[in-house]
């Protein structure tokens, strides 16, 4: 499988760092879960369907699969032989609201 990464998603992975780096003092916490997560969504390139299809837990109909790394939710879809990484989403936000505007 091809993964390809969003620069949403790779704003995402930034923001999270920085967040955890500067206003939570933890540096060494925020290398460790960007770390974690890029490892969980590379393991998709292997497993496209490890994730669960989103609309499992929403009601409404879509090809989002959704992954959980800690306290975020990798959303991806899988198209033929490429995994688009879309978004990468603390799991307490609105992430409905998030990737459907």
């Amino acid at each position: 499988m091809i993964l390809k990464v969003s620069p949403e998603a790779i704003k995402d992975i930034a923001e999270i760092k920085e967040y955890i780096s500067e206003s939570l003092d933890s540096p060494i916490a925020a290398d460790k879960l960007v770390r974690e997560t890029v490892k969980a969504y590379k393991g998709l390139k292997t497993a496209p369907y490890m994730g669960m299809p989103l609309d499992s837990v929403i009601e409404v109909r879509t090809d989002f699969r959704r992954l959980v790394c800690r306290d975020y939710i990798i959303f991806y879809k899988v198209e033929g032989d490429t995994v688009f990484i879309y978004r990468i989403i603390n799991g307490r936000r609105d992430y409905c609201r998030i990737l459907f505007g």
